[in-house]
């Protein structure tokens, strides 16, 4: 029997959703920002309504290509968009560091309707790397490309490209400073055309600690021809080595969409969501079992993935617009709405 390794607070988090429906042929989109030890008590009322206003934000992105009839394609590209550029957010800008003082970005898409897929791992200079996974789906003939090999083919299609210290943030900056001397670990140089440094709260640094240790970011959505896709993007975690790579840009794992099953977007301890195939999971016990997309989310997230000892959690969407998000952390940050319907947006554990 395995022990799980959750902290004893976050151990009995189990969030159920009433099920949450489109009507046929209406639009569905859910969102994350990223699963936790994110608590009411950690969180200043400034910054909890900054993380709500920015959620809040990317359901209207979302609902400005659906609600005109848009694909869930666009609809994905376009909400990370904002949240890549978004610093309060561990993807793009707002990225964590690796140990060798770099931004290295993962991001991942699925489209339900063909099973095509398309991700990218370690970019650096790629300001959204939501658009570059896209762009290798559909104008490559691989599903997955990586550095400097991923940023050659970002060139060739014209994507925009930035000098690395765009994606730098004071706050993460000095989050890997303090990973790296409690690890006894060299500091490496601050990158170059970094800012001048600027102090940060300390506060801040303790809660990015818990909080951002696998931060990422997601979208599932909904169109109105009924196809769903979904797609992830993330910064990794602070003070990575030796090139790791997540769960995120892993197609099954980090993001999967088929439109006979559902779409999902995970964030987590990424090395428990690849060897539990997380995202495809859940769809398999949805087509294949005949579970509820709560229900299979939950087994997944609440049994699976807690009994391996490993934390985060998904949301979740299906070609019926049902849609289910399920964490076994204090807190996640989360939205869905759907056609006609009211947004929805929540943080922590005891929300909706």
């Amino acid at each position: 029997m395995l022990r799980s390794v959750l902290p004893a607070a976050s151990a009995a988090v189990l969030l159920t959703l009433s099920p949450v429906l489109a009507e046929d042929g209406n639009w569905a989109l859910v969102v994350h920002g990223g699963a936790g030890v994110i608590e009411r008590e950690s969180m200043t009322p400034e910054t909890d309504a900054a993380y709500r206003a920015a959620m809040h934000a990317a359901l209207e992105r979302g609902e400005a290509v659906l609600s005109q009839g848009g694909s869930a394609l666009d609809a994905i590209e376009a909400v990370i968009h904002g949240l890549e550029d978004d610093p309060m957010f561990n993807a793009g800008r707002g990225a964590v560091f690796t140990a060798a003082g770099r931004n290295e970005l993962d991001a991942s898409i699925m489209d339900g309707a063909t099973l095509q897929a398309g991700a990218v791992a370690g970019v650096t200079q790629v300001r959204h790397p939501i658009t570059l996974a896209r762009t290798v789906m559909q104008h490559s003939r691989h599903v997955m490309l990586q550095s400097e090999g991923a940023e050659t083919f970002a060139r060739e299609q014209g994507l925009e490209m930035v000098e690395p210290a765009w994606f730098f943030t004071e706050r993460r900056w000095a989050a890997l400073e303090r990973s790296l001397g409690r690890d006894g670990l060299e500091i490496p140089p601050r990158p170059d055309g970094a800012p001048d440094p600027e102090p940060v709260q300390e506060g801040l640094l303790e809660r990015d600690a818990l909080e951002h240790r696998f931060g990422t970011v997601g979208v599932v959505a909904l169109d109105e021809a009924g196809n769903i896709a979904a797609g992830t993007s993330t910064g990794g975690t602070t003070a990575k080595r030796w090139g790791r790579v997540g769960d995120s840009p892993i197609i099954g794992a980090g993001t999967y969409a088929n439109n006979d099953s559902c779409g999902v977007s995970a964030t987590g301890t990424g090395e428990y969501f690849i060897r539990l195939t997380v995202a495809s999971r859940i769809c398999a016990l949805v087509e294949m079992q005949g579970l509820t997309l709560q229900a299979a989310s939950d087994q997944v997230i609440q049994t699976e993935l807690t009994d391996l000892g490993g934390d985060g959690g998904i949301i979740a969407l299906t070609a019926e617009g049902d849609i289910a998000w399920s964490f076994n952390t204090p807190g996640m940050y989360r939205a869905r709405l759907t056609e006609g319907g009211e947004p929805v947006v929540a943080i922590y554990g005891d929300e909706e």
